[in-house]
């Protein structure tokens, strides 16, 4: 920990995390565009699982800054390190965004703003958005984007939908839902969706989630088209299937009917694709089945909605 608070001090207004794992060329733009944004009363606390010590030395230029602090995790997996990052922030809202983005000047700005208008919205989804200056080289870049606000959540449109490279919650969600599972997510042995998860709960939970625009980050992580795209889409299908399969295995109607109206579309969309002539998706299709069968290796804490992870289950 290169910066650790000062005992008895308040907290800040608003506590941002970064998770990373082996981008030390990327993490020092992630980190000042946080620590120079428009909002000055907040902490930031960048929770590493890397193997090397690349990570840690990129951030020693920030040593100095106390709003910073750095962890290092021993466990690897997305969702284990956001729960890292909720465990060691001291504010009572929480913002995330990923290593490979850089955050607009006036993101938390725009994250407090939202909680305080909203005073029941207990989750949000900003836009995630492909850097206006970045040229891709044909390469993909996953975005969110959304023009207008809308609610999720009871007596408002079901959607699962977001983004983990832009959200921020209250920490009491966290609490109540019991963290995010880590069987789910990247470097978890079910690969993704440990927002899609976390969100599906928050729902059950009686939460509402308001997907904002105004918070916005961009997004500079290159996903090479060809083989390396469909890994990447082989990971997503994996944590989809394995997501509403666990909720399923709990006897959820609801959740299972997302799940066939889901394969029903990607399947029809299969289907028309000679006629549409549109990239592929089969690769994501496929592993949803995967993920389906991955699940299966697991137990599930249905009180929590959580998968029990046994040491070599799913691998």
């Amino acid at each position: 920990m290169l910066t650790p608070s000062e005992p008895g001090t308040p907290p800040p207004a608003i506590s941002a995390v970064i998770c990373t794992v082996d981008r030390p060329d990327m993490i020092a733009s992630a980190v000042a565009s946080v620590l120079d944004g428009e909002h000055r009363d907040l902490e930031l606390i960048v929770v590493d699982q890397s193997a090397g010590d690349e990570t840690r030395r990129a951030c020693e230029r920030f040593a100095g800054d106390a709003r910073f602090r750095y962890v290092h995790s021993e466990v690897r997996g997305l969702s284990a390190a956001y729960n890292r990052g909720i465990a060691e922030a001291r504010a009572d809202l929480i913002a995330f965004t990923d290593d490979d983005c850089v955050a607009r000047p006036d993101w938390l700005r725009a994250i407090l703003d939202v909680f305080a208008a909203n005073p029941r919205v207990e989750m949000l989804y900003g836009q995630t958005l492909a850097p206006a200056d970045y040229d891709a080289g044909g390469d993909v870049i996953p975005v969110l984007a959304f023009p207008a606000p809308r609610i999720i959540g009871r007596g408002h449109e079901l959607e699962i939908i977001g983004m983990g490279a832009n959200f921020a919650l209250r920490r009491g969600l966290a609490g109540r839902l019991g963290g995010f599972d880590e069987a789910l997510g990247g470097g978890g042995p079910l690969r993704s969706s440990q927002d899609y998860d976390f969100e599906y709960r928050a729902y059950r939970a009686g939460a509402l989630v308001r997907l904002s625009p105004e918070p916005k980050v961009d997004h500079y992580g290159r996903r090479q088209r060809g083989e390396p795209w469909e890994r990447t889409l082989e990971a997503y299908g994996i944590g989809d299937g394995a997501f509403y399969w666990k909720h399923v295995r709990c006897g959820d109607l609801t959740a299972l009917r997302l799940l066939v109206q889901r394969l029903a579309k990607l399947s029809l969309r299969e289907l028309l694709n000679p006629i549409r002539r549109k990239p592929s998706n089969l690769a994501y299709l496929r592993a949803y089945f995967v993920g389906i069968r991955r699940s299966m290796h697991f137990r599930v804490d249905s009180a929590q909605r959580l998968y029990v992870q046994v040491k070599g289950a799913g691998t």
